[in-house]
């Protein structure tokens, strides 16, 4: 009897294991091809959102851990968000990591780790949104924080120092490669046009040399408009709203697309963070939902922050409110330490060549994963 059933064990088609389900809990992975190829990456990067971020998130919103839909997408891996030189990143050397596969410097943008923050350039890094205009896809990015920030412009500016904001929104008339990032997307507007004023720029007339369409929020942006900027004051916007706009723009090009949506999680005011982690953990909710088989969507962490769960329990709130009157708890359930922290960080995927995104990965490693979910290889010259 032992031996029949062996025999059926080892007989068992190659075709039914490829249909086993993935662990309960999970959300389901699109259907694959063989060789998978995206048509469209759209990258998720949460400024902050590091594990303890996700799960103090999940108990303060529902109650139970594990609730997120980030912490159920099919692929999960663990990655590496070091520095050239430093065990913790700023969220310039965080990025540059991710988006060109070189690690740099704190306070640098897609220069490599010749540079010195303010004083010497590095040599220049290709960044994965420069592949895509290369090629002739359409690119875009958005943030709740300034878009000469460190995170968006890691994906179109090549700085050696974070906090030159005139020179680094110059460089959007200056592409590299394409006609440029097609959709900028976020805050900073004031400290931007005061920034290039002193500098002598005369951003509008800039931007509209370049094609630009210009917005006076993120939130008016029309799913016709190829080509726009879009810069507001505010810190929080219908995010929602935002990115499904942009997706409708950007697929207008039928050689696809990379976007990327960065969301402050910092959790120094704690409440906030965790209430945009519940946020734009529904926004990649609804991406993945109507984003369409060919398109790869990863949610990764430039880096982690010092927020940990040291008590409370189910049914009791995870930030307690003193009654009026009456001090703040001594002992509360969630403790804060203002500060970023170098533990690995959770990437979570789903689509064409998500199931690259296992075990544990360097930050570099999450350039090759989106550069090979679009089958392309990376310029020799930027090895």
């Amino acid at each position: 009897m032992r031996r029949l059933l062996l025999v059926l064990l080892v007989c068992v088609p190659a075709t039914l294991v490829s249909q086993a389900q993935p662990p309960t809990g999970r959300a389901p992975a699109a259907a694959t091809p063989s060789v998978e190829r995206a048509r469209n990456v759209i990258l998720f990067v949460g400024d902050a959102g590091g594990l303890p971020t996700l799960n103090a998130a999940s108990l303060y919103g529902y109650d139970r851990p594990q609730a997120l839909f980030i912490q159920k997408m099919p692929y999960i891996a663990l990655m590496d968000t070091s520095t050239a030189s430093n065990w913790v990143t700023d969220s310039a050397a965080g990025m540059t990591a991710i988006v060109t596969g070189h690690k740099t410097q704190n306070g640098v943008l897609s220069q490599s780790d010749a540079a010195v923050r303010g004083k010497k350039d590095g040599e220049r890094l290709k960044t994965i949104l420069e592949y895509a205009e290369e090629r002739g896809l359409s690119t875009g990015v958005i943030t709740n924080d300034a878009v000469t920030g460190a995170t968006p412009a890691a994906c179109y500016a090549h700085s050696n120092n974070r906090s030159s904001t005139a020179a680094i929104i110059a460089q959007l008339g200056k592409p590299i490669a394409g006609n440029g990032v097609d959709l900028v997307l976020g805050g900073g507007r004031s400290a931007i046009y005061k920034a290039t004023a002193a500098a002598g720029l005369d951003l509008d007339a800039m931007l509209r040399g370049q094609g630009y369409t210009l917005l006076d929020s993120p939130e008016a942006l029309r799913s016709d408009t190829p080509r726009a900027v879009g810069l507001t004051d505010a810190s929080d916007y219908d995010v929602s709203a935002v990115v499904a706009g942009a997706i409708g723009a950007l697929s207008r090009n039928p050689k696809g697309y990379f976007l990327m949506v960065e969301w402050d999680l910092h959790t120094d005011d704690v409440k906030k963070g965790l209430d945009r982690t519940l946020l734009i953990d529904r926004v990649i909710r609804e991406t993945v939902a109507k984003a369409g088989p060919r398109t790869l969507v990863i949610f990764a962490a430039d880096h982690s922050f010092d927020i940990r769960v040291r008590g409370g329990g189910k049914g009791r709130p995870l930030l307690p409110e003193p009654a009026p009157g009456e001090a703040a708890p001594a002992n509360p359930p969630l403790r804060m330490d203002d500060g970023h922290t170098g533990e690995e960080v959770v990437v979570a995927a789903q689509g064409p060549g998500a199931r690259r995104v296992r075990g544990f990965i360097a930050n570099t490693d999450l350039f090759q994963i989106m550069l090979a979910a679009y089958g392309w290889k990376e310029d020799s010259a930027a090895r």
